[in-house]
């Protein structure tokens, strides 16, 4: 078989026609004169190393006028991290080495550049829907019986669906009702989590209409909801950067039912696309702070709140109307539900 180069991501072509604010670009003290990509890096850990601020890659980029193309980065090659002219400069060759890059031949067919992000970590959170508001869970078609004598229905089998007037699509998806999420300040309902149930595909036309169970993750149950299935509607191309405007919330839950929010988990923000938030988005982490009792100034104790701490950086993958889907990028300390969140 010949050796092949399969790229998977883009490093620099993506991140260069990424918006980034025009702030100085702030190098990591720490950052080391060279470093060689392994297998499982990250373009946002490549960054890091370089970078105080990962998404300012694009700045550091552009401090690089003699690589006119960006380069594909693949696990085993180096980057060299150097000044020239009082300017920093990051590049495929060492300092005063030759600056003509050329092709490599791979040793595999399969080595593939490195990703943005991990993947893995939000794929699950992609296609199915995910969050609902009250007007959709009283408006979406609901189910009201099996076909047969089944009390519950799977893969395979036939449900009866009432409120499908106007066919939207073929596919569906059956969702239940979760929990709620809820303003940690204002305690208002933001929207509920749809809990996946099954795929169906539309059969017959009619009140009820008759749908064909493709796969189910559980049993269905009469008044599971319906909702036509966004397939393909979400990808994997993110351009982190940090929101236009000022923004400031919570995180309000954490997927996968850990109790400490650690890097590449996945949790929920009280904002939404309804207060600017894009696919891409980064937002620091604060730690709040804690509530000590001073006992040495008085007799009566006093209540003094501790400052919030930088604790981490999130980035928003998947934005709703008034909440949010955010990989945790990066975790300097654990976090907590009811963290604060904010613009950089």
């Amino acid at each position: 078989m010949f050796s092949r180069t399969l790229p998977a991501v883009l490093l620099f072509l993506a991140l260069a026609c990424a918006a980034v604010r025009a702030d100085e670009l702030q190098i990591n003290p720490n950052h080391p004169d060279q470093y060689t990509v392994v297998r499982g890096d990250t373009l946002w850990d490549i960054s890091g190393r370089f970078l105080q601020h990962p998404w300012q890659w694009p700045e550091l980029w552009r401090y690089n006028p003699l690589i006119k193309d960006p380069h594909w980065i693949y696990p085993g090659d180096t980057l060299y991290f150097s000044y020239v002219n009082g300017a920093p400069r990051l590049s495929l060759t060492p300092p005063g080495g030759d600056e003509k890059v050329l092709p490599k031949v791979r040793e595999s067919a399969v080595d593939r550049a490195v990703q943005m992000i991990p993947s893995d970590a939000i794929v699950q959170f992609l296609n199915s829907p995910k969050v609902v508001s009250a007007e959709e869970l009283q408006n979406a078609p609901y189910v009201i019986g099996f076909v047969g004598e089944h009390l519950i229905a799977g893969a395979g089998d036939g449900v009866y669906v009432r409120g499908i007037d106007e066919p939207q699509s073929l596919g569906y998806t059956i969702f239940r009702q979760g929990k709620p999420y809820v303003d940690p300040l204002s305690q208002e309902i933001l929207g509920y989590e749809a809990q996946f149930v099954a795929d169906a595909t539309l059969q017959d036309i009619g009140d009820p209409a008759t749908f064909a169970v493709n796969k189910s993750d559980t049993e269905i149950q009469r008044g599971d909801r319906l909702m036509p299935t966004a397939a393909g509607e979400m990808a994997l191309n993110y351009f982190p950067r940090p929101p236009e405007k000022r923004v400031v919330g919570s995180i309000i839950r954490v997927m996968g039912g850990v109790s400490q929010i650690g890097q590449h988990d996945v949790v929920v923000i009280d904002r939404g696309s309804a207060d600017g938030l894009e696919a891409g988005h980064t937002l620091d982490v604060y730690r709040r702070g804690q509530m000590i009792l001073d006992r040495y100034q008085s007799q009566q104790p006093v209540a003094v709140k501790m400052p919030d701490e930088q604790a981490g950086v999130l980035m928003v993958f998947r934005p709703f109307e008034r909440v949010s889907y955010a990989l945790v990028m990066k975790a300097t300390a654990a976090m907590h539900t009811l963290d604060r969140v904010q613009t950089p």
